[in-house]
């Protein structure tokens, strides 16, 4: 997995880089920007998938801090700010998001890699699966909405990241292994 450092010293750019040199960000006229992989050998697609897992876990560690700052805030409880918080996530996993489908697209199409192209979708689906069960769990915990009958539920939401998170984690290995061998 490819750490925070690494990500920061990599030539590769972030979503958010990535969004503002293709000026991809509010303009749906535009027919192809141009996409700084267009060229790049598979490894360097890899790397940037694993690259944008590590902006999404950063994410996710970002909502879970601005959710536990919202239930320590109250009561009154400061929703605006974790609003904003939510907010700032949801945009950070939406470029990341249109990234990695531009990947696929890529190992899809003209790299003529469904094998890569299917970890790929098969992590996306699996990261809309993650991103919903954390906002069910954080729903199910605020405190104006929390009840004692929801406990088994609340473990069963829990079990279900466990092993979404498990299965992302095989995705990427599989990912990595399959791209050293490409078809």
């Amino acid at each position: 997995m490819i750490t925070a450092e690494a990500a920061v010293e990599s030539p590769i750019p972030t979503a958010a880089e990535a969004e503002a040199a293709t000026g991809a960000r509010g303009s749906p006229e535009l027919e192809e920007p141009a996409w700084p992989w267009k060229d790049a050998p598979i490894r360097a697609l890899v790397q940037r998938i694993h690259q944008l897992q590590a902006e999404r876990a950063q994410a996710f560690r970002r909502l879970e801090e601005g959710h536990r700052q919202y239930l320590h805030s109250g009561p009154p409880y400061d929703f605006p700010r974790y609003r904003s918080k939510v907010h700032e996530v949801t945009q950070v996993f939406a470029a990341a998001s249109r990234e990695v489908l531009a990947v696929e697209a890529e190992l899809a199409g003209p790299r003529a890699q469904p094998l890569l192209a299917g970890h790929v979708r098969n992590l996306q689906q699996l990261e809309q699966t993650r991103l919903a069960t954390v906002a069910l769990l954080q729903l199910m915990e605020a405190p104006e909405l929390t009840r004692k009958e929801d406990t088994l539920q609340r473990h069963q939401l829990k079990m279900k990241l466990i092993k979404t998170m498990e299965a992302i984690s095989e995705v990427l290995q599989d990912l990595r292994f399959d791209a050293e061998f490409p078809e």
